[in-house]
């Protein structure tokens, strides 16, 4: 004898359906986080073609400090791996 496992269904209660709600708005928050991080790096990408086409270096360190800072201070250490991401972004290939 075989039994074939069936998937739960959701319950159709008010905390379900305030869940859905809920992760409709986390969807859309993750949407815009994305916008913004490409539009952050086509940012950054700017900076580094100017930086080098006036003799620079690509780099900044002292600046990359005081984003990873901003971000450790506003949301702690998480905050400044989060921010660490995006410089590596932002750098692209060295």
């Amino acid at each position: 004898m075989s039994t074939t496992a069936t998937e739960p269904t959701a319950p159709d209660t008010p905390a379900a359906d305030r869940i859905g709600e809920l992760r409709e708005q986390i969807d859309l928050c993750d949407a815009q986080i994305i916008e913004l991080v490409q539009r952050r790096l086509a940012i950054s990408e700017q900076i580094g073609s100017l930086r080098t086409a006036s003799g620079g270096m690509r780099l900044s360190l002292s600046r990359e400090r005081q984003v990873l800072d901003r971000f450790r201070s506003a949301l702690g250490p998480d905050g400044a791996s989060l921010g660490m991401m995006l410089l590596r972004q932002g750098r692209g290939r060295l």
